[in-house]
């Protein structure tokens, strides 16, 4: 499938299956800091952070999935909350590290098929007063617990520095759409990832709740033969 470059100029396409296409979708999201982050999002053109189905699996497609990897390759650490690795079915990403994010510590229903080495990328970031418990309750996973100070609130801000005190300042928030908000309204996201998908759906869940608007500047733009829209925009001023 044929995949375009329209932001920025010269416009340029490739063909996703030659060769060089992954090296190509890699050069177009290489992030430009060490100290970087990221959203990354996918809707429908209603809004929705879901398909039929309740999920974003519904609504992605194969070059979102090559978007997503090399969004993920250029990061430190992806962060997600606790109650979409359970809805979305997450794996430990191959090529960074996950960091979870929970107000309860509780990760039963998770299907992330732990094993040593994945156990190893896996860190899970709950309020300070409740890191020794969190520990205890999830001891068997072999799993690091990174307390997050500032009660049960987990503000982005620390979250952020929290990671970035451990060298993972290349930080990309893949949601849900409750986590994504809260990064969106405390202003820590440098650039938002959004692919926005050819469908017209009901919005039970939108992909972002903001309470205001967020002036952004179009920094990356792709889209393929199917219709969809791949934007890189960064908040403007």
């Amino acid at each position: 499938m044929l995949l375009t470059r329209v932001i920025p100029a010269p416009i340029d396409t490739i063909d996703t299956a030659d060769a060089n296409a992954r090296a190509w979708v890699d050069a177009a999201y290489a992030p430009p800091a060490d100290a970087f982050v990221r959203m990354n999002m996918v809707t429908s053109l209603t809004g929705s952070a879901a398909g039929s189905d309740g999920t974003s699996d519904t609504l992605t497609s194969p070059i979102d999935r090559m978007v997503l990897r090399a969004v993920r390759a250029a990061s430190d650490v992806v962060v997600v909350g606790a109650q979409s690795v359970r809805a979305e079915g997450y794996i430990v990403p191959r090529a960074t590290r996950l960091a979870i994010v929970t107000t309860s510590g509780r990760l039963d229903g998770h299907r992330l098929q732990l094993d040593d080495d994945s156990a190893s990328r896996v860190v899970v970031l709950c309020p300070e007063n409740r890191a020794a418990s969190v520990r205890a309750a999830n001891a068997s996973l072999g799993i690091e617990v990174l307390p997050v100070p500032g009660g049960d609130d987990l503000a982005p801000t620390e979250i952020v520095r929290v990671l970035a005190e451990r060298g993972w300042g290349r930080i990309v928030c893949e949601g849900g759409p409750t986590l994504a908000s809260r990064f969106a309204r405390a202003g820590v996201v440098d650039e938002y990832c959004v692919t926005v998908a050819p469908r017209i759906t009901p919005v039970a869940t939108p992909f972002l709740r903001l309470d205001a608007e967020a002036p952004t500047e179009t920094a990356g733009h792709l889209v393929d033969a199917a219709g969809f829209s791949y934007l890189r925009l960064r908040p403007r001023g």
